[in-house]
Formats: C-alpha cells, sequence, structure tokens
C-alpha cells in the first residue's frame, strides 16, 4: 500500500471511530421531586427505542458514599442496553445525615427519607415517560447498592422481577422483613475473601448483622420452592456457578462464587475471568413478574396427563426420553441463559437426542409445558 493510500484508509478509519463516539447516546440526568426532596439519577434510553414497544427497566445502584458519575465509569452498562434493548437507570443516594452525610442506600437509622419509595415512584414518572414492561423490571448493585437491591426484592417485590448482587449479602433475619409476593430471581456474585463484606456472613458479640452467603441463598432457594441442594459447575478455575432450581428444573437462584475474591466488581477489578454486568442482565432478562418467563409460560397449572422422563442424566451423548403417550411431541432444550439450541419432534417409536455436540454444561429439556433438567458431560 503506498503512503498516500495508507493515510486515506487511516483517515477512513478515523472518521468512522469518531462517528461512532460522536452518534452513540448519551446518559441524560434528571431530577424528580419525591417527598419534599429533589431526588437526581441518570438515564439512558437505547437508539432502537421507538416509543412504541415497551422495553425492560433495569436499576444499577452505586456502592455506599458514591456518586453516579463514579460507578457509571465502572459499571457502564450501555452497550447492553443498546445490545439487548432495555431503558436504564442509574439512581443517586441522598446524603445521610446519620452517617456524616455520606452518600448510603438505607440509612443506618431512622432518617428523614426512605429510598424504596422513591424507587417505586422513579418507576411510576419513567413509565409516565416512556413505554416500560412494567413485567420486566429489574435492580442491581454493588456493595450497599447490592445490599438495596435485596431490600427491593423484600420490599418492593411487586415491581420487581428479578435482582442481581454483587460483593454483598442480605441483612440477618430476613423473615422479619422481607415479604416476597412471587417468585423471584436473584443472582449473586460473591468474593470469598472479601473483608468489607464477608462471604461467611457478619456476627459481633453475638448479633447477626449480615447472612452468611449459605444462609442467604437457602433463603431465597426456600423462598422460590427450590431444591435446597444445589448444582455446581466450573466457570474458571477462580469461579464455580451454582444454581438452585424448582423440582421441574426452573432456576430462580445463582450465585458466581469468585475463589479468593475480595470486595470487587469482576470485569472490572478483581477477577476478569467474568463480567459482572453481562452476568447479571443475562440471568435477570429471563424473569418478568410472574417468575421465570419460560416456567411461566410453560404452565406450573398444566392438567396434561402425559408423563416424560429422561436418562441417562448426566449424559453423555445420547439422552433417551421415556414417552407414555403414542402421538409426537415438540421438544427444545435450553441453555440456562434460555437460549434454544436444539430442538425437534419425539413419539414413542423415535425417543432419543443426540446432545454430544452441546458443552459441558447444564441444560433443560421442554415437551409442551413440562420442562426437565438434564447435565451434558464429557
Amino acid at each position: 500500500m503506498s503512503t498516500m493510500n495508507f493515510i486515506k484508509h487511516l483517515a477512513l478509519i478515523v472518521f468512522f471511530l469518531c462517528f461512532t463516539v460522536s452518534s452513540a447516546q448519551e446518559y441524560t440526568s434528571k431530577t424528580l421531586e419525591h417527598d419534599g426532596l429533589t431526588r437526581e439519577y441518570s438515564i439512558y434510553i437505547p437508539s432502537s427505542y421507538d416509543g412504541a414497544t415497551r422495553f425492560p427497566l433495569l436499576f444499577n445502584f452505586h456502592p455506599g458514599n458514591d456518586t453516579v458519575a463514579s460507578w457509571q465509569s465502572y459499571s457502564d452498562m450501555r452497550p447492553l442496553a443498546e445490545a439487548h434493548n432495555f431503558i436504564l437507570v442509574y439512581p443517586q443516594a441522598r446524603p445521610d445525615p446519620n452517617d456524616g452525610n455520606s452518600l448510603n442506600w438505607l440509612p443506618k437509622s431512622d432518617g428523614a427519607f426512605d429510598d424504596v419509595p422513591f424507587v417505586s415512584a422513579l418507576i411510576d414518572v419513567i413509565a409516565a415517560d416512556y413505554q416500560i414492561d412494567l413485567d420486566r423490571v429489574y435492580a442491581c448493585g454493588y456493595s450497599l447498592g447490592g445490599e438495596f437491591s435485596y431490600e427491593l426484592a423484600c420490599k418492593l417485590n411487586n415491581r420487581i422481577a428479578a435482582i442481581g448482587a454483587g460483593a454483598r449479602t442480605m441483612q440477618a433475619n430476613p423473615e422479619s422483613y422481607c415479604k416476597p409476593v412471587h417468585p423471584t430471581g436473584i443472582i449473586t456474585i460473591l468474593g470469598t475473601d472479601d473483608y468489607i463484606s464477608p462471604y461467611n456472613g457478619l456476627i459481633y458479640l453475638g448479633v447477626e448483622y449480615y447472612l452468611s452467603a449459605e444462609a442467604m441463598h437457602s433463603y431465597w432457594a426456600n423462598q422460590n420452592n427450590c431444591e435446597i441442594a444445589p448444582t455446581m459447575s466450573t466457570v474458571s478455575p477462580s469461579v464455580e456457578r451454582y444454581t438452585w432450581a424448582t423440582a421441574s428444573g426452573c432456576i430462580y437462584v445463582e450465585e458466581l462464587k469468585v475463589i479468593g475474591g475480595g470486595h470487587d466488581w469482576p470485569g472490572v477489578n478483581g477477577n476478569m475471568t467474568i463480567n459482572a454486568d453481562e452476568e447479571i442482565w443475562q440471568f435477570v432478562s429471563r424473569y418478568d413478574i410472574n417468575g421465570l418467563i419460560e416456567c411461566s409460560t410453560a404452565s406450573m397449572d398444566d392438567t396434561s396427563k402425559d408423563t416424560f422422563r429422561l436418562y441417562p442424566n448426566p449424559v453423555t451423548s445420547e439422552l433417551t426420553i421415556q414417552i407414555d403417550v403414542s402421538d409426537e411431541k415438540e421438544y427444545k432444550i435450553y441453555s440456562t441463559a434460555g437460549e434454544v439450541l436444539l430442538s425437534g419432534n419425539l413419539n414413542f417409536n423415535s425417543n432419543t437426542i443426540d446432545v454430544s455436540s452441546l458443552p459441558s454444561s447444564i441444560y433443560f429439556l421442554k415437551i409442551n409445558s413440562h420442562v426437565l433438567k438434564f447435565v451434558r458431560t464429557e
């Protein structure tokens, strides 16, 4: 390539890069008057929004004593909002008068404001301005923002479909304050060596302040009618994925356990083998206010007398389905992210599925309204 052609080629690349950056959607700062206070938030509307289609809504809560602008530099979810068509909101905490005016969610003692009604009011305001799918409102956050996400799952459960929390477990004694009214998706990303939010909970002078990761996941598994024993798969040498599912294989609780991880937001700092932003969106987006979308549409109230069993489980190559009926049944195999990987038809004379092409992981086989979980291994 000649020097002149190279310069022209380079200029063209620079032009397109500049065009891409300049044409990207930006955050918009807004305010809301609530309970006599001016509350601030930042909102991002993806370029695909046309005012005709209802979009999911995701709140992302900053950690304690932080600002929206600072947190957005760590957890900038605009690329995800663009790729997956959801509206993104970063609310700003107010100064906590009981903690030196630090910018905290959940003031440490009775204060002048309550952030849960603020979020409910914020949902109403955003829904008045934009077409929102009110069955798909989600919350996530880091550290104290994660703790506040649990709070919303407990105290604003009638409006929150699923939440994600990083670097924080729940406050102790959830039975006294947590009142979920529907199956609620919960994903956590926790480091086993977190010295700020200990993985094994916090007990001081005989008083329990925060649940251990084990106790917290058991609590949510019980709330969602899941089996108490989780299924574990290895994501990387430093990350293990634990999932809790119902008897019909519907996952409602998931933990990404970061071995040796600290008080981090993986993908930005600490562990870099997973990305907290991506993991949280991939998980919460599978739920609506009725629960796991795939399972809530495949009704738990199904009155069909058809019965299906699968074996072996775990399976290496060929999955056999025991079918008690002679007519043909359509099947689909889903990943844990809800993606359809295989599909076809089964009947009494053709009842095997070749799953050898699937990577080792957990999958769900759906036949009519029945959902069965299986594990593919090498």
